[in-house]
């Protein structure tokens, strides 16, 4: 069995100074870590219980099947905030049938993000014995 102590996804930007400002100063994710030098330095950001570490370079954008999971605490907030900071909204934030209120929106190279809100009564904030 391998013993995982830390995780974090690899995003290999088509244009990294653009996909930095996205992550840290659009989306507002905090910095655990920035390391090298130059265009292509690395940048790792905290994503709640993992990291997103944005470095080097792609000649092209990431495979499209490649998504992110955000959860905050109100996707209509988030909404309003992310809109006014000209991030492109794929989707505006509708409750779906499986009861999570969901918001899609994309990175600079298309990356989609789902920005969730688990709402009171879901069984993914169920804690048994709780």
């Amino acid at each position: 069995m391998v013993h995982v102590l830390s995780s974090r996804f690899l995003l290999r930007p088509t244009d990294p100074e653009r996909s930095r400002t996205f992550y840290g100063e659009t989306l507002g994710l905090a910095v655990h870590r920035e390391f090298g030098t130059g265009p292509e330095r690395g940048v790792v950001y905290f994503l709640g219980g993992g990291f997103l570490e944005v470095s080097g370079r792609s000649p092209a954008p990431p495979a499209p099947g490649l998504e992110l999971w955000l959860q905050v605490a109100d996707v209509a907030a988030a909404h309003e905030e992310l809109a006014a900071r000209g991030v492109t909204v794929l989707e505006a934030p509708e409750r779906k049938p499986w009861g999570l209120i969901e918001m899609w929106i994309a990175d600079p190279d298309g990356v989609r993000i789902a920005v969730v809100e688990i709402p009171e009564g879901h069984p993914l904030r169920y804690r048994p014995g709780i």
